[in-house]
């Protein structure tokens, strides 16, 4: 059997491997949790041995970091531009709740052992899902400043955040999607009086 693996793994090579392998430690991940989490494990799913996982990655703990640095670079979020402020900040938030509530809840749920063993958080994993591309919210913002509608001066990073930390605030209460009326309210009666001066409960969806 392990020759078996072998044979496999020699067939895919360089990034191709490296993906497959990254691919087969998320997976695990999200059908299991960290304490559950092994290198046979992964190396059975991919189809592979262990040496072929340990000669990239000395430990468990690395190829969870690697996995979701990985996860960050396969799947990258888009940048809407519809023109405004307030349409930008939603198509963002329902493209999260549709495409990345798993995500965040494997994050907090399965990597609880891989956080009490690192003394991380995960702060620290986002910052590798994100990579070093510019965050989405930096650039909708910037857009929103050069049509006029935020006034640069009243910017602070907690503000350019606090749209999606209301809405990973509702998704680690409930570990499910957030419903869209609750979306607008975040946008229309906290973010966007906030970020432009305006009161703003005019809007309708």
């Amino acid at each position: 059997m392990n020759l078996d693996r072998e044979v496999v793994s020699r067939r895919r090579r360089g990034a191709e491997l490296e993906a497959a392998l990254l691919d087969a430690a998320w997976d695990e991940l999200v059908e299991s949790d960290y304490g559950a989490f092994t290198i046979d494990a992964v190396a059975q799913r991919a189809g592979t041995s262990r040496t072929v996982i340990y000669r990239r990655w000395a430990t468990k703990q690395e190829l969870v970091r690697a996995a979701v640095a990985h996860l960050g670079r396969r799947d990258p979020r888009p940048v809407p531009d519809t023109g405004s402020l307030r349409e930008d900040m939603l198509a963002v938030l329902r493209y999260a709740n549709a495409n990345r509530i798993d995500l965040g809840v494997t994050l907090v749920v399965h990597l609880g052992g891989y956080f009490l063993e690192t003394g991380t958080g995960p702060a620290d994993l986002r910052e590798l899902l994100v990579g070093e591309s510019p965050h989405a919210i930096d650039q909708i913002i910037e857009r929103a400043i050069e049509r006029g509608e935020v006034n640069p001066d009243r910017l602070t990073p907690r503000r350019r955040l606090l749209a999606f930390d209301l809405f990973r605030n509702e998704v680690l209460m409930a570990l499910k999607p957030v419903a869209d009326h609750v979306l607008v309210e975040i946008v229309d009666d906290v973010y966007l009086p906030i970020m432009t001066g305006r009161d703003v409960g005019g809007y309708t969806d």
